[in-house]
């Protein structure tokens, strides 16, 4: 995610949201994100799945879920979750559901999150529950859509207004990049944001991690009445998918886990591969762009390349003031251009930016920057993924913020991807000074006597690389590797038909991929 503190890494959320988003607000139309609400009126009750569990955790296992309809044939509930897996007792949070009931004959439910972490799978199965299932699916499956804790329609995390958001995500630090004048700045920046959290946030915030939000999952499989839990995860839900399986691995029915994290890489590890891999799509975009006579760039992909090197240093140094007031930096104006390139298809809106920039203007790096950051035209924000980002990311890795280790890792940054790197180094500054320590314990997940699980991943995905997608497939005992070769982020729903139809086989019939196979 592209912060003022310095980006740790950008947002691990699913292509399917950002693209929806941007298409949505570029077009000037809520194009297939348009829902209709009719009377709420009681749609029956999920009879929880009888397990074995400890007495403390009985009434959570146990409670009956009561759905309402909310409108364009969906129902919503709220499930009770205990606030600390490890002292149920001591409080509960709520957890928002939203689910499209099986159009054919059911054989259980799907639930599915779309990445982050921070996004709303509440909202994506809402807005977008093509994108998020097919058809096939649809007849099979309750597709079930949820926000994690800390996320959304659940108990969430809050921190700042409108305003407050604004000069966090999109103010111009002062001093020279990785001067101690410039750290000392976000260092500040980053405590208040963390301050401003756990006063407004209270005692759910140390209770975000993904490993608490996993065994959510498997209280939310119960209370579906699901003996076996079969999930869809993108993005940031593979690395939620794969925590459940270590936890739970005798629970897993059929898993897809479809833009995959790896569980071992350290923060450093996953800021650096993502660096090479939108460098990467970044050069792929040039490679198609001039071969188009209305190409904003001009000359080899290596010249054009450094076109946009000197763009981001000509923003950070003199920033582009907008109608509204913000100015345009360096971090802003790479947010920009990441967004586009989770999708192939959205790549045209960089031509735009492009030639927008090179004019003086703003307003274009703007709209994509806010349609990441889910920021509307009146100012508001949508949501609370970036607040639920940071929170979450604070918890599950660790994080150093000592100068020299950070200028070391800029330089390595700057090494590996040179137009994109040096604006994602000295990420560590935003969760180092945070006001809980980090609990989560980075490393392979086995998942020792779990069912098959599909991983698939993109040849040239940008924001979660192949790389992951295959260390994740060899670190579960039962990992099965589907390969799509293309372009973009994610697979499932907007590749071709080939992907498709695996994944529908395995989630249906159960059908694992041959070894090798390739879409």
């Amino acid at each position: 995610m592209i912060t003022r503190p310095g980006p740790s890494a950008p947002r691990r959320r699913s292509a399917l949201t950002a693209v929806v988003a941007l298409a949505a607000v570029l077009a000037l139309t809520l194009s297939g994100c348009v829902t209709w609400f009719l009377p709420a009126k009681t749609s029956g009750t999920s009879t929880p799945s009888p397990e074995k569990v400890a007495a403390a955790l009985q009434p959570y296992y146990g409670q009956v879920l009561k759905w309402t309809g909310c409108g364009n044939g969906m129902q919503c509930t709220t499930a009770k979750a205990p606030l600390d897996w490890n002292a149920p007792a001591k409080g509960e949070i709520e957890l928002a559901l939203i689910r499209q009931p099986a159009k054919g004959t059911k054989q259980g439910s799907l639930l599915t999150n779309p990445g982050g972490p921070g996004a709303s799978g509440y909202d994506f199965v809402k807005d977008s529950v093509d994108f998020v299932a097919d058809k096939t699916l649809q007849d099979h499956f309750d597709i079930v859509g949820f926000d994690p804790r800390g996320v959304g329609r659940s108990t969430a995390v809050k921190c700042y207004d409108a305003k407050q958001m604004d000069d966090y995500l999109y103010g111009i630090t002062p001093g020279q990049r990785g001067s101690d004048e410039w750290i000392a700045a976000n260092t500040k920046v980053a405590k208040d944001f963390g301050d401003a959290c756990k006063k407004n946030t209270g005692a759910p915030l140390p209770r975000v991690d993904t490993v608490s939000a996993a065994r959510d999952l498997d209280l939310l499989r119960a209370t579906l009445g699901d003996k076996k839990l079969n999930y869809l995860g993108y993005s940031y839900g593979t690395y939620l998918g794969a925590v459940y399986a270590g936890l739970y691995p005798g629970k897993t029915g059929r898993l897809v886990l479809d833009g995959a994290l790896d569980p071992a890489a350290t923060n450093f590890d996953v800021t650096e591969v993502q660096a090479k891999g939108f460098e990467s799509a970044l050069r792929a975009y040039l490679a198609d762009c001039l071969t188009r006579k209305d190409c904003p760039f001009t000359g080899t992909v290596d010249e054009a390349m450094t076109t946009v090197g000197q763009l981001l240093a000509a923003v950070e140094k003199s920033p582009i003031q907008n109608s509204d007031g913000r100015e345009l930096g360096a971090n802003t104006l790479v947010t920009a251009i990441i967004t586009p390139l989770y999708d192939a298809t959205a790549w045209s809106y960089l031509d735009k930016l492009f030639e927008s920039v090179m004019k003086g203007s703003a307003s274009v790096a703007f709209t994509l920057a806010d349609t990441y950051n889910n920021r509307d035209s009146d100012g508001t924000y949508s949501d609370n993924s970036t607040e639920a980002f940071v929170a979450i990311n604070c918890l599950d890795y660790t994080y150093d913020a000592d100068p020299a280790v950070m200028r070391q890792q800029a330089a390595e940054l700057a090494k590996a991807a040179p137009v994109i790197g040096p604006y994602m180094a000295y990420g560590d500054i935003g969760c180092a000074h945070w006001p809980y320590k980090a609990t989560g314990d980075r490393g392979p997940i086995a998942a020792d006597g779990s069912a098959p699980i599909l991983v698939v991943g993109t040849t040239n995905d940008p924001a979660t690389p192949y790389v992951w997608a295959k260390n994740l497939a060899s670190e579960l005992q039962n990992g099965h590797l589907l390969t799509y070769k293309g372009e973009g982020h994610t697979a499932y729903n907007k590749s071709n038909s080939c992907v498709n139809d695996t994944v529908d086989s395995y989630l249906v019939s159960g059908t694992v991929p041959e070894k090798g196979k390739t879409c």
